[in-house]
């Protein structure tokens, strides 16, 4: 049996791995044990009963939650004239149209989040294949396909967290940092969990949300009580 370092031994002492906690706790839990030299991310992992191989079973969308992700955030946006103007006003890290789209087809993507106003999707759309992959791909059910580059930009500056459920129903996202109190945590927890539940899609049977687990990037994951989320 592989050796157990003392900092792993310490970041599961305490916790009971077959139990569930009430999402208070399970925070206290995870800030508690989060020693690493680093501002450590808390994360949620979430199984959804869905199979999003069927269209109509699909998860997807983004929320916006209240103490931000404590994570800055670099964002580009394809638009031009006085769209691009209002981009660079709002605070987008990188604007540009064609000479944007060449810096993607060569490979230079020093951002986080991509945001296109409609006009510019006929080019943006030749970019599928390299933004799509990297979760960059601009979605107008995400926010992020709008004429309305103000308020994208500060919604993805802001602590807007897009989601999107993976092959075995997973939704997974970071949700703050260990350095956060613990009433931010858990209202981040609670905001990104009423996001998950608004975005049921109408071919879910059955339960829905069926197990919660939080962890930090280091850190031993947590089960939460789902009764302790939805209050």
């Amino acid at each position: 049996m592989a050796h157990k370092g003392k900092r792993y031994q310490k970041v599961i002492d305490g916790i009971d791995r077959r139990a569930t906690y009430e999402v208070v706790e399970a925070i206290k839990m995870i800030k508690g044990r989060a020693s690493a030299k680093f501002d450590e991310t808390v994360e949620i992992a979430m199984n959804l009963g869905v199979d999003p191989r069927h269209a109509d079973q699909n998860v997807r969308g983004a929320v916006s939650l209240p103490h931000g992700t404590g994570k800055a955030l670099r964002v580009a946006v394809f638009a031009k004239g006085d769209k691009a103007e209002e981009a660079k006003k709002a605070g987008a890290d990188i604007v540009g149209a064609e000479d944007l789209a060449e810096q993607v087809q060569a490979g230079q993507m020093d951002f986080d989040r991509v945001i296109a106003t409609p006009d510019m999707m006929p080019l943006v759309g030749r970019l599928g294949k390299v933004l799509g992959p990297r979760g960059l791909m601009p979605n107008p059910k995400l926010g992020t396909v709008t004429a309305d580059v103000t308020q994208a930009v500060a919604d993805a500056k802001g602590g807007q967290v897009q989601f999107r459920v993976e092959k075995a129903g997973i939704v997974h996202a970071g949700v703050g940092k260990a350095s956060f109190s613990e009433e931010a945590l858990v209202e981040n927890v609670k905001a990104f969990v009423a996001a998950i539940n608004r975005a049921k899609p109408s071919g879910a049977k059955g339960s829905y949300i069926k197990r919660v687990a939080l962890s930090s990037t280091m850190g031993a994951g947590v089960k939460v009580e789902v009764a302790s989320l939805v209050n």
